[in-house]
């Protein structure tokens, strides 16, 4: 714990001008962003005598060690800077607001040439117009389903969409009137989108125009005796009536505004969000935040409009904002806003009316939201506390390990051998600190020697990333190899880059992107975690005694005696220590001992995914996979234009010249490759002996098709003899 005063700045070197300031704590993360309209002022309340301040904030000044600060022109500056660095450094202790789910929205992606209506989360692309966020992804089926009769505008994906336009046949909604089917040229395009605009106009709210236009085109063909079509286009209005009626009007005079609730106690807060379009709820959201500081109603409200509309512009940000506090000052608030949409933008308190009904019913949301938060929450973090605590004290430990490591090594019959680290903080999963490993030191099966090997790297970066920022105490030495050997873990150069270790976990938490840069080469002075920086309180390794030796012998050569390590086994869910001839035995009911289950289980699952992922890039790598500089473009046109791989390697050096994109250099080098790869024997029916020469050979076949196997998924061994198990070969 840090005395806040041995790093107070004098009062003079503190500017007495609007700027953003940051607190950092002895890893050099940054663990608090703020802003302030004198940086003077506000500094110099988190330095005094620490009674008077709040607990968390108390918390967070002692847990510090720094703190800097940037000066900036003007305090909308100082908001824009603010919310710029909380999105990049995800501090601990600012107000983050957690979206317990994915909200979806209703998009139409008028950036192709057939734009096309389907549900959609994540990050908004451009060029696409949403609508929402609805609450159940069902609901905007539904709403789209009524709306499909009126606006027959493309729902299907590209592949079916080109299918029907090959084989000149629409989808069902094309024959049922739910679709205009673009694809087979019943419409144009610029027909299409003008369709797809009308759709949009009136999902942003322009009901009565459209209404008006239908009812226009009924009385005219009633005029002219033609029934059956004014028959038509009055279900047409009763379906857009019937998708009116979904989202009852709530404020007469067609606003376009969101409403912006609050419901807090002294630890927690929860925020509701009203979108209301053209009079009526469009959508709704609301975030729970943890208050890690003293902070108003206005202050958290503002993070609220911070977190909304960061990334917004034009419509989506609207021309009114009603909030239960206003920021203090809010000017600077309203002029980020408005010069997000590009237009004026009110920011007010609504006092009475309709609107201060409405805000009314939205404070409801945001209490009821409150207090199921806490009813799930009460349990779940009383069951992580007792988990961590029979943890520490089975192990020995002097205090509840908060942040574990758990290694896994998987292979398959001594193949593909690599291994995982995945993070638990506090009890819960940090996907962002997953890791994984490519065993390259050795080749064959040897889990203890692999599980030395991945300790030993991971804990060499660490020490040289503490010796890189200068963390070494008066007189220590960092521990052979820490120093000059942490750059070569793995036999490489370079000190920014452990080769054979990955990039972080993708979005499906199986496998990182080697493009991604790793974290370590990034400077201490940028406040981002890097890849080997933070140590744990404890490591797991999956495995037995062997595997826990392993691992304990790896952080004795490196020096390091303050990390405590246990490995579980999986036949009996015994605890292993070091030097201990007996495991620890904990009760099958303890929280300890699933929470340990959990860590373990999703070291496996995570390094599983890596191995696959591997094992399936081997299985169909081929001679062309060796070429410098070509790619999969450029392979596909190589077997589309001679039929196969065999074909390929018959042909002479002019030939592959005439494919569109090769050059003589590379038509060389491919023909350089295929001479020194073995080719396929030849393709035999099975019924009848026939040798097929012309069929597509295993190295000419495309990505996912396996040879012996059909519609099996890529990457599973094929099986040649007697058949067996492969799942129970798998590690």
């Amino acid at each position: 714990m840090a005395d806040p005063s041995s790093y107070r700045p004098k009062p003079g070197e503190i500017p007495d001008s609007p700027g953003v300031y940051r607190f950092r704590d002895e890893h050099r993360r940054v663990i608090y962003v703020g802003k302030a309209k004198s940086l003077r002022q506000r500094l110099a309340n988190y330095f005094q005598d620490l009674a008077g301040l709040h607990p968390r904030t108390r918390t967070m000044v002692t847990t510090a060690v720094s703190v800097e600060w940037t000066v900036v022109s003007t305090e909308v500056e100082a908001l824009q800077l603010e919310y710029s660095w909380i999105k990049e450094y995800d501090p601990r202790f600012n107000v983050k607001y957690r979206d317990d789910k994915s909200y979806p929205y209703l998009a139409v992606t008028m950036n192709e040439e057939f734009p096309r209506v389907q549900v959609m989360r994540g990050h908004k692309k451009k060029g696409v117009r949403y609508f929402g966020p609805y609450g159940h992804a069902w609901a905007i089926r539904d709403t789209v389903d009524l709306l499909l009769r009126v606006f027959p505008v493309r729902t299907c994906s590209t592949g079916v969409f080109k299918n029907a336009a090959r084989t000149g046949r629409p989808c069902l909604l094309g024959y049922i009137g739910k679709c205009s089917a673009p694809c087979v040229d019943r419409i144009s395009a610029e027909e299409h989108r003008e369709l797809a605009e009308e759709f949009c106009d009136f999902m942003a709210g322009r009901t009565g125009a459209q209404l008006r236009r239908l009812e226009q085109r009924m009385a005219e063909a009633a005029e002219e005796m033609e029934y059956e079509r004014a028959a038509r286009l009055r279900d047409d209005i009763g379906a857009l009536k019937k998708a009116m009626e979904k989202s009852a009007v709530v404020l007469a005079d067609a606003t376009d505004a969101d409403l912006i609730a609050v419901a807090e106690d002294e630890l927690e807060a929860a925020v509701q969000i009203f979108h209301v379009r053209g009079g009526r709820v469009r959508g709704q959201r609301g975030w729970v935040t943890d208050k890690v500081e003293e902070i108003t109603t206005g202050a958290l409200v503002e993070h609220a409009l911070q977190q909304l509309y960061g990334e917004e512009t034009g419509d989506a940000v609207p021309r009114e904002v009603l909030v239960p506090a206003l920021p203090d000052p809010v000017e600077p608030v309203q002029q980020w806003l408005t010069g997000r949409r590009g237009s004026g933008v009110s920011l007010r308190v609504p006092q009475r009316g309709d609107k201060r009904a409405l805000m009314e019913t939205v404070e409801r949301n945001a209490q009821q939201a409150l207090v199921l938060h806490k009813t799930k929450r009460a349990s779940d973090l009383t069951t992580r506390s007792r988990a961590l605590e029979e943890i520490a004290d089975a192990l020995g430990l002097d205090s509840a390990p908060l942040r574990i490591e758990c290694y896994d090594v998987s292979h398959l019959q001594g193949d593909d051998v690599v291994a995982s680290m995945v993070v638990f903080e506090d009890g819960l999963a940090r996907k962002s600190e997953y890791r994984r490993f490519q065993i390259k030191s050795f080749a064959g099966q040897d889990d203890v020697r692999s599980m030395h090997e991945v300790i030993t790297r991971r804990f060499r970066r660490y020490l040289a990333d503490k010796e890189r920022t200068g963390e070494w105490s008066d007189g220590e030495e960092p521990a052979a190899g820490a120093g000059g050997e942490a750059a070569g873990a793995d036999g490489t150069a370079g000190p920014d880059r452990t080769a054979g270790t990955e990039g972080p976990p993708g979005p499906d938490g199986t496998a990182g992107d080697p493009a991604v840069p790793s974290a370590s080469t990034l400077t201490e002075d940028d406040g981002r975690p890097k890849r080997f920086a933070y140590p744990p309180q404890l490591v797991v390794v999956d495995g037995g005694a062997p595997q826990v030796a392993a691992a304990r012998r790896a952080l004795d050569e490196l020096g390091i005696d303050d990390i405590a390590v246990c490995g579980l086994a999986k036949r009996l869910e015994e605890v292993w220590l070091p030097d201990d001839d007996d495991p620890v035995v904990l009760p099958r009911t303890s929280e300890g001992l699933y929470l340990l289950q959990r860590v373990r289980d999703e070291a496996h699952r995570f390094a599983i995914g890596y191995q696959r992922v591997k094992r399936a890039k081997r299985f169909r790598s081929g001679p062309l996979d060796d070429v410098p500089g070509l790619g999969e473009t450029r392979k596909q046109a190589l077997i589309k234009h001679f039929g196969s791989v065999r074909k390929l390697r018959a042909a002479t050096v002019e030939q592959i010249c005439d494919v569109p994109g090769i050059g003589r250099k590379t038509a060389e080098a491919i023909t350089v490759a295929l001479a020194g790869a073995v080719p396929a024997g030849p393709a035999v029916n099975t019924a009848t002996g026939e040798i097929m020469d012309d069929m597509v050979d295993m190295e000419g076949m495309d990505d996912g098709e396996e040879p012996g196997k059909s519609g099996g998924s890529p990457g599973e061994p094929v099986s040649t003899g007697a058949p067996d198990d492969r799942r129970g070969l798998e590690r």
